[in-house]
C-alpha cells in the first residue's frame, strides 16, 4: 500500500544516517553527484558485514543527510551540511494510520480536496433511442386511475384496458397518431393480463411476468405500425384500500418511420405490364411504414401477376431493413414474373369419366385467351360442383407451340399453358328417403334412387316415388348437366300422379322437357332462365271438403313455360341483403269437354332483404298472378291459382284461400295477390345459430284476371330458424287473424330454407 511504503522509506533514511560522517563510498565512485552523496551515508560496518549491522540493537545517533541533488529540469543547489540531530528515532511499529514525516526535498503540494477535472464534451446524437428497461416500482395512487381526460402533467389521458388491470398513459405528443384506437383494440386482444384468472391476480410474481409480456406486445405493436423509437415504460401500481394490482404503461411513441427504397426485383422485366403491376403493389417511398401492409400488398401483386398472364410468376419472402438514422425502412421483395402465357388445351387424365371436351365446355375460357389464375380456380370449383369428383388437381404446364411452316423467323408463337386435370371419382349413386306428416296432406313417405353419371359425361337417371295419405306418385327423370354450356341443364321428366288434395283431386300423366341456365349454391348467378315444353293428360275435379262428388273432367294441356330471374341477394338459401325478381310466363292450350281454349299463366315474384339493426334483417315479399284468355272452367283445377300454406299465407291450410264453388269447395282463381313481411332476429343462442322470426302474411285469389284485393286474408305468427351447413331449417307456427268457421286455429310448417 502507498501509505505504508512511504512511511517505511521515511524511517529507513534516518536509520542509515547513523553511520559516521567519514564513511567512504565505493572505490572509484564519482564525488559530488547524487549517487556519491547517498553512498557516503552508508556506514563501513554495513558494507563489511551487512547482516550483523542490520541486527544491531542500539542504533547509532542520527546524522543529518546531505542535500539531495536537484530534480531534472531544476537549477542546481550547493549542498549545505545540516547540524546533527540529537532526537532519538522512534522504534514504534508502522501502520497505515501512522503520520507521515516531512520528506525533505519533496516540493509538490499534496492535494487536500477532489481534483477539479474539466467537463467532457457531449458526443453528437446518432438518432437512436433506447427504451428504458421495464420498471416494477410500486406506486400508490392518490385517486383512481383510468379516467379519461386525466390531468397529470405531460399526459393526454389515461385509458384503462384489459378488465381494469392495465392503464395506458399516452403522452401529449401522441395526439397525432391516427392508429391509436386500432392499437388499443389489438392490444386488448393480445394482452396476457386480459386472460389472467382472477385468483392469480394477487400473485405479484405472476402479475409481473404477465405485465412484462404485455409490454413486449406493446413494443411489437408499435414497431408493426412503424414506431421503432417508441418508449414503453412499465410501473406496477396499487390503489389505496384495494388489493388488486394495476400496471401502467407510459408511452412515448416517437416519430413514425416511413418506407424508403422499394426494390421489387425483376418486376420491371414485365415491360408494358409493369405500370399496372406496380400500381397493384400500393406501397411507395415515403408512405408511413406499416408491417401488416407488406403481406397484404404482396398478395395483391401476386393476384395481378396471375391475372395478367404470368402463369409461373414467383415472389420470394420480403425483407425489411430498418435504418434508424434515416428513420426509414427499405423493402426488398424479390419478384420473378417470368414469361407471359396464354391458355392452351385442357387435358383430362380420365377421359372416360369426364372427357377433355366436356371439361372445355365447363371452362369459362378458350384456347388462345390470356392466362388468368382466377379462370383456373373457377374451373376447379366447377368440376367439384358436378358432385362427381371427390378430389382433383389442376396443374398448369408450359408447352411449346411449333411455328407455322411459312412463318418469318421473327414471328415467335405465343407461350401457352396446358392444364392437366387429375380427378378422383366420388360415389355416383344416391339413395334417399323422407317421411313426414302434414295437417293438410296427412302422412307422406318418399324415396328415390339416382345415378349421377350413368350416361357420361354428367348424364343422370333418377327414379322416385311417393306413397302418402293424399298423394301417390311415380316418376323418372333424365338430366344432362353442363349441356353445351356452363350450368346449362337439359332434362326430361315423366311422372304419373294421383292426388286428392283439399283444393282438388287429380289423376295425371305429365311429360316435361326443359333447358335452363340454373343458379346453384356454389355459383349463385344474378341472371337465370329456363325454356320448357309440357304435355299433360289429366282427369280432375274440384275439391271435395263437402263430401259431394261432382264427377271428373278430362283435360289435355299443352304448355310452353318460360322463366326469367334476376337475383341480387347475397345468399340463395338465407339472404341478408339485396333483392330478387322473377317472371314466369306460360302460354297454354287446354282441351276439355270438346272445347279448345288458349290462355296465358303469368306470375311475378319479388322479394327484398335489408339489415335493420345489428342482428336483425327485414324481409318483404310480393306475388302477383293473372290468367287471361279463357273462363275458369276451361282451365284444369291443378293449374289454377290458390293461396294459403307455408310458402304463401301462413296460418291457413295449403291452397285453401281463394274463391269457392256453390258447395263451399275451393275452386281456385285466375288472379293471385300475396304480400309478406318478417323480421329475422339473431338470438345469439346455440353459437348464434338460432333465429326468431315474427311474420305477417296477407293475400288471396280472385276469379277475375286482374287482382281486386277484395277478399284479402291475413295470417301472423312466430317462427324459428336453425342455421346448418346447408341452409336454415325453418319451423313456422301461424294463425289466421280473421279465422272463419271450419278453418284451423294453427298451421305448422317445417322445411329447409327461408320462407322466401
Amino acid at each position: 500500500m502507498a501509505l505504508p511504503t512511504l512511511a517505511f522509506a521515511q524511517a529507513a533514511i534516518p536509520a542509515a544516517s547513523q553511520a559516521p560522517a567519514a564513511a567512504q563510498g565505493a572505490p572509484g565512485a564519482p564525488q559530488g553527484d547524487g549517487e556519491s552523496v547517498l553512498t557516503g551515508l552508508i556506514p563501513d560496518s554495513a558494507v563489511a558485514k551487512p547482516e550483523v549491522w542490520a541486527k544491531a540493537v542500539s542504533p547509532p545517533a542520527a546524522i543529518a543527510p546531505a542535500a539531495l541533488p536537484p530534480l531534472p529540469g531544476q537549477p542546481g543547489t550547493t549542498p549545505v551540511e545540516a547540524p546533527l540531530s540529537s532526537a532519538p528515532v522512534s522504534s514504534a511499529p508502522l501502520s497505515p494510520s501512522s503520520p507521515m514525516a516531512e520528506l525533505r526535498g519533496f516540493s509538490v503540494a499534496w492535494p487536500d480536496k477532489a481534483l477539479d477535472l474539466p467537463e467532457l464534451a457531449a458526443l453528437p446524437s446518432d438518432g437512436q433511442s433506447i427504451a428504458p428497461p421495464p420498471s416494477l416500482t410500486t406506486l400508490t395512487l392518490a385517486a383512481p386511475v383510468g379516467a379519461k381526460g386525466g390531468d397529470q402533467p405531460g399526459m393526454e389521458r389515461l385509458d384503462r384496458l384489459a378488465a381494469g388491470r392495465v392503464v395506458l398513459a399516452w403522452h401529449n405528443e401522441s395526439g397525432s397518431i391516427p392508429e391509436r384506437s386500432e392499437l388499443e383494440t389489438r392490444f386488448r386482444g393480445f394482452s396476457s393480463l386480459q386472460t389472467m384468472p382472477g385468483k392469480e391476480a394477487d400473485d405479484l410474481a405472476q402479475f409481473a411476468v404477465r405485465a412484462a409480456a404485455d409490454r413486449d406486445v406493446l413494443v411489437r405493436l408499435f414497431r408493426t405500425y412503424g414506431y421503432y423509437d417508441a418508449e414503453v415504460s412499465q410501473t406496477l401500481e396499487s390503489v389505496p384500500g384495494k388489493s388488486a394490482q394495476l400496471v401502467r404503461f407510459d408511452i412515448v411513441p416517437g416519430m413514425r418511420y416511413r418506407f424508403g427504397v422499394i426494390d421489387l426485383g425483376a418486376l420491371a422485366s414485365a415491360g408494358a405490364d409493369y405500370p399496372a403491376l406496380r400500381k397493384s403493389f400500393a406501397i411507395v417511398t415515403g408512405d408511413p411504414l406499416h408491417a401488416d401492409a407488406i403481406p397484404a400488398q404482396t398478395e395483391h401483386l401476386d393476384a395481378a401477376l396471375g391475372e395478367s398472364g404470368y402463369a409461373f410468376a414467383h415472389i420470394d419472402p420480403p425483407a425489411l431493413t430498418v435504418d434508424h438514422l434515416r428513420e426509414e425502412g427499405d423493402l426488398a421483395l424479390p419478384v420473378k414474373p417470368g414469361d407471359k402465357y396464354f391458355f392452351g388445351p385442357i387435358i383430362s387424365a380420365n377421359p372416360r369419366f369426364l372427357s377433355s371436351r366436356h371439361l372445355a365446355q365447363i371452362a369459362r375460357f378458350h384456347p388462345g385467351q390470356l392466362y388468368k389464375r382466377s379462370a383456373v380456380d373457377d374451373l376447379r370449383r366447377a368440376i367439384l360442383a358436378t358432385g362427381l369428383v371427390s378430389s382433383l388437381t389442376v396443374t398448369p404446364r408450359a408447352e411449346s407451340v411449333p411455328s407455322a411452316p411459312n412463318a418469318t423467323p421473327s414471328a415467335t408463337p405465343p407461350e401457352t399453358v396446358a392444364l392437366d386435370v387429375s380427378m378422383t371419382p366420388a360415389p355416383a349413386r344416391t339413395i334417399s328417403g323422407a317421411i313426414g306428416y302434414d295437417t293438410a296432406q296427412g302422412f307422406r313417405l318418399e324415396g328415390g334412387w339416382e345415378n349421377r353419371n350413368l350416361f357420361p359425361p354428367e348424364g343422370s337417371l333418377r327414379l322416385r316415388g311417393v306413397a302418402g295419405t293424399n298423394e301417390q306418385l311415380a316418376g323418372v327423370t333424365f338430366r344432362r348437366a353442363n349441356f353445351h354450356g356452363r350450368d346449362r341443364t337439359l332434362s326430361f321428366d315423366l311422372t304419373a300422379d294421383n292426388a286428392t288434395l283439399p283444393a282438388y283431386a287429380s289423376r295425371a300423366v305429365d311429360l316435361m322437357a326443359s333447358y335452363e341456365r340454373a343458379t346453384t349454391l356454389l355459383f349463385q348467378k344474378p341472371w337465370s332462365w329456363s325454356l320448357g315444353l309440357e304435355v299433360q293428360a289429366s282427369d280432375e275435379r274440384e275439391g271435395v271438403p263437402s263430401g259431394i262428388i261432382t264427377g271428373r273432367t278430362a283435360y289435355f294441356t299443352l304448355a310452353a313455360p318460360l322463366r326469367a330471374s334476376w337475383d341480387r341477394s347475397n345468399d340463395l338459401l338465407d339472404p341478408h341483403k339485396g333483392y330478387r325478381v322473377s317472371l314466369r310466363v306460360s302460354p297454354e292450350m287446354s282441351e276439355a269437354r270438346g272445347l279448345t281454349s288458349t290462355y296465358a299463366r303469368i306470375q311475378l315474384d319479388a322479394s327484398w332483404y335489408q339489415p335493420a339493426v345489428r342482428g336483425v334483417v327485414l324481409a318483404a315479399r310480393l306475388r302477383l298472378g293473372s290468367m287471361p284468355g279463357t273462363d275458369l272452367e276451361n282451365i284444369a283445377p291443378s293449374r289454377r291459382f290458390y293461396a294459403g300454406g307455408g310458402g304463401s299465407i301462413r296460418g291457413f291450410g295449403f291452397e285453401l284461400v281463394g274463391p269457392r264453388n256453390a258447395q263451399g269447395e275451393p275452386e281456385g282463381g285466375r288472379s293471385l295477390y300475396e304480400a309478406s313481411l318478417e323480421a329475422r332476429i339473431n338470438t345469439g343462442l346455440m353459437q348464434n345459430a338460432l333465429q326468431l322470426v315474427p311474420f305477417f302474411d296477407s293475400g288471396g285469389a280472385g276469379t277475375g284476371t286482374v287482382p281486386d284485393f277484395k277478399a284479402m286474408r291475413y295470417g301472423a305468427g312466430l317462427g324459428m330458424r336453425y342455421e346448418t351447413g346447408f341452409g336454415p331449417v325453418r319451423l313456422d307456427v301461424g294463425t289466421p287473424i280473421d279465422r272463419r268457421p271450419g278453418e284451423s286455429r294453427i298451421g305448422v310448417y317445417v322445411t329447409l330454407g327461408q320462407a322466401f
